[in-house]
């Protein structure tokens, strides 16, 4: 009798060893997307034209002949509950994007039904597409298009945007290749420009100001105009539109007008404290491990 309930009990536990066993190794790899025949262009969620497909098989051709690089594009409808981070991990795991040695591939995942979207960076290709540029480029190549629904025309452009560096990187020039057409930036967009810029620009005020401190009137007029007109430079080529730029110069001019922690003014500056982110046919991955870097947007 006790020998059949062990033998029960054993029974049981072996099934629940099972079952964790199973469901853990699920929570490890959840389910993604399979990669298609073409390899380079996975569009599961039917948002790509034929001729956009034609030319992302073709530059990655040549390029991976070149570079052995890889640029592998996957839209899909929905991650299924996972981050964006987290799948793109697991697609650039399973497909093996860029050499295996070089870890040279990137990952372009756009979510339709999330609304999300991210390039996945090997560590080979870091130095050329740190994660500051990647989010740029999606900024000004792609978001803009993505928010329309325009999701061929942002993808290609996206797709020719990351291209380009890469063949920088590698110092190679490909035939066929498409210029990638910056986007229409939002308002709100331009409006956090301008606050970056505004946060940034305060603190490179600061060090102007304090280091011009004991200089003379004329040369310290002399370098605060200077850093002004490089300010309003730089500020224009970024934001294209005057009337964003006109409040950002007006602060630094204050700004730099303050005395510091001493009070008082320079002409009617007001007194204050300074204050204190692969062939053709069938194609196989190269074998590529996780990717070093990289970043999401949504839109």
């Amino acid at each position: 009798m006790s020998t059949s309930i062990n033998n029960k009990r054993l029974l049981i536990g072996i099934i629940m060893l099972i079952f964790f066993i199973l469901a853990f190794s699920y929570n490890l790899s959840f389910a993604v997307v399979e990669p298609t025949k073409q390899f380079y262009v996975n569009d599961y969620a039917g948002v790509l034209s034929d001729e956009t497909k034609q030319y992302i098989m073709n530059m990655n051709v040549e390029l991976n002949n070149k570079t052995q690089a890889q640029i592998v594009v996957v839209t899909v409808k929905s991650l299924d509950g996972e981050s964006i981070e987290e799948y793109a991990t697991e697609l650039v795991r399973k497909f093996g994007i860029g050499d295996k040695e070089k870890n040279n591939g990137v990952l372009l995942l756009c979510s339709t039904g999330d609304r999300m979207f991210r390039i996945e960076v090997g560590y080979g290709l870091e130095g050329a597409l740190p994660d500051g540029k990647t989010g740029r480029i999606q900024d000004e190549y792609i978001i803009p298009y993505l928010k329309n629904d325009n999701y061929d025309e942002g993808i290609k452009n996206g797709f020719s945007a990351i291209l380009e560096e890469v063949c920088k990187e590698y110092d190679i020039t490909l035939s066929g290749t498409i210029k990638a057409q910056a986007g229409e930036t939002t308002i709100e967009n331009k409006i956090n420009l301008v606050e970056g810029i505004i946060i940034i620009s305060a603190i490179l005020s600061s060090i102007v100001r304090l280091s011009t401190q004991s200089m003379n009137k004329k040369s310290k007029i002399a370098v605060r105009s200077i850093y002004i007109g490089i300010l309003a430079l730089i500020s224009y080529s970024i934001l294209k539109i005057v009337a964003f730029v006109i409040p950002i110069l007006i602060f630094n001019l204050i700004f730099l007008l303050l005395r510091g922690s001493s009070g008082g003014y320079y002409g009617g500056g007001f007194s204050s404290h300074s204050g204190g982110g692969f062939s053709g046919g069938g194609f196989s991955g190269g074998g590529g491990s996780s990717g070093g870097g990289g970043s999401s947007r949504s839109f």
